[in-house]
């Protein structure tokens, strides 16, 4: 598979060494050096393209994609409040999109443990919830994607949750999300139900960017003949 790399930084180097490690060539690699180089000539001469940026360039690089015809895995947050645009470009030009808020797969593991202990509190209105993320001083968007991802799962499951705040005194209605970063901290995610008596904690800490790259990496894989809009979901069966 001949990948390109849209984003070189320190997750796009990790990502690098998986994907050769694996048998995949790296045949275009963009980061701010050459933007020119990102054009709908070049991208066609490579299988699937990783997107690791920064949410002001992300939409624009996805749509170039879109336009050459290759499938693009997103690995950038904070542009979601442009989803629905990015979705309706992929689905007009029958092209394929693998977006994931975090593509390590103890995360989206976790993901589901976050979904059931939602459940299992939903008519336990003695708890309160709320929830922290930890990541390194370089990450540019707060709260996390992941912890949005997170936050909307509880909501979907806990009666009168209807939205999450940020670092803010939350109202009955709201699960508020504390958002620290803190030196070289991969990611940290705790959710906290706690009541007067007691409280009851999650939290899953990744130990390095490795496995969001593998992931990354097997979601590049997943793509190859596949069409539409795909989520770790699709790729686990869960």
């Amino acid at each position: 598979m001949n990948l390109a790399l849209i984003g070189y930084g320190k997750m796009g180097k990790e990502i690098e060494k998986i994907a050769v490690s694996r048998g995949h060539k790296i045949a275009l690699i963009i980061d701010i050096n050459n933007p020119g180089d990102l054009t709908v000539e070049n991208l066609k001469k490579c299988d699937v393209a990783i997107e690791f940026t920064i949410p002001g360039s992300a939409v624009n690089n996805y749509n170039i994609c879109f336009e050459a015809g290759i499938p693009v895995v997103s690995g950038t947050t904070g542009w979601l409040e442009r989803k629905d645009e990015v979705l309706l470009k992929c689905n007009e030009l029958n092209g394929t999109f693998f977006y994931s808020s975090n593509f390590s797969l103890g995360v989206n593991l976790f993901f589901e443990i976050n979904r059931k202990l939602a459940e299992l509190m939903a008519s336990r209105t003695e708890y309160k919830v709320e929830m922290t993320e930890v990541h390194h001083i370089h990450k540019l968007d707060a709260p996390s994607g992941t912890a949005i991802s997170l936050a909307e799962d509880i909501l979907s499951k806990l009666p009168g949750k209807t939205n999450w705040v940020n670092d803010k005194t939350p109202d009955e209605n709201e699960i508020n999300i504390k958002s620290e970063r803190l030196g070289e901290i991969p990611g940290i995610h705790t959710i906290k139900y706690e009541s007067e008596v007691d409280f009851i904690e999650i939290t899953h800490s990744s130990k390095s960017r490795k496995g969001l790259a593998f992931g990354t990496v097997l979601a590049a894989e997943y793509c190859i003949g596949r069409k539409g809009i795909l989520t770790m979901k699709d790729l686990l069966n869960i």
